[in-house]
């Protein structure tokens, strides 16, 4: 068995594919360690959790408490509710050791943007789910409550749909705010360059939209509001790449 500290001296693109595997093996075990924990902590604090998930709903539906069809129901999303925020609490954590396999397999020097890119990935991750429950969550249900009213339907939602709605759509944004670190490290790892990126610009605009369409519900509203951020998060790390090269061209 490999030994697993970070330490750049022991691990790189020498480990046989077996030590990669070992690798692998510890770095899941203990991130999945890291959100069990966190999602026991999440469980206990449930009933407030679900409230601060609820603010969107709240906004747009006062009066109109979500409702359960099924006995389970409540139950089900209660977990849910539990699991996905102990992936968001533990996120630093998670993405810790995501990020210390992928050091495993580069050379030292590739291996300090490892590092810088660490706690930018775990800040984007939950700046991505804050994003969507707080900005794009109130957008899309008005927009759907308005069209029902437009098709003269009443809008009543349950309870494990809308928080299947808003947990899937936060690790969503949560993921697609991963954009700039991953540009920014292809770029410094000598993957594509800065020339490169920005003559794909309109191909990503196309992938983006492609993304933004699958990822989201089926609106027009959900699909931009993810697609101009991703466009933006592109972007910066095409900006985050020419500053890192200026700087360095300086030193």
């Amino acid at each position: 068995m490999p030994k697993t500290t970070d330490n750049d001296s022991h691990i790189g693109p020498s480990m046989s594919f077996g030590d990669h595997l070992e690798e692998l093996r510890l770095r899941i075990g203990l991130a999945l360690g890291g959100l069990l924990i966190a999602t026991i902590v999440c469980f206990f604090f449930g009933t407030k959790i679900v409230n601060f998930v609820q603010i969107p709903y709240n906004a747009v539906m006062p009066d109109k408490p979500l409702i359960t069809l099924a006995p389970a129901d409540g139950f089900i999303a209660y977990m849910k509710v539990s699991l996905i925020s102990g992936l968001i609490i533990s996120a630093p954590w998670v993405f810790y050791h995501m990020w210390m396999f992928v050091a495993a397999g580069l050379y030292p020097k590739e291996k300090k943007y490892v590092k810088i890119a660490i706690p930018f990935s775990s800040l984007l991750f939950v700046a991505g789910a804050l994003f969507f429950l707080f900005v794009v969550a109130k957008i899309s249900l008005g927009f759907f409550v308005k069209f029902n009213e437009f098709l003269d339907v009443g809008s009543t939602f349950t309870f494990q749909n809308y928080i299947t709605f808003v947990t899937t759509l936060m690790l969503v944004f949560g993921v697609a705010f991963q954009t700039p670190i991953a540009v920014f490290f292809l770029n410094k790892t000598g993957l594509v360059s800065i020339q490169a990126l920005k003559n794909s610009r309109k191909y990503v605009i196309l992938v983006i939209f492609v993304i933004a369409a699958a990822a989201t519900p089926p609106d027009v509203i959900s699909q931009v509001t993810l697609a101009l951020p991703l466009y933006m998060l592109f972007e910066l790390g095409i900006v985050l790449s020419m500053f890192s090269k200026k700087k360095k061209a300086k030193e």
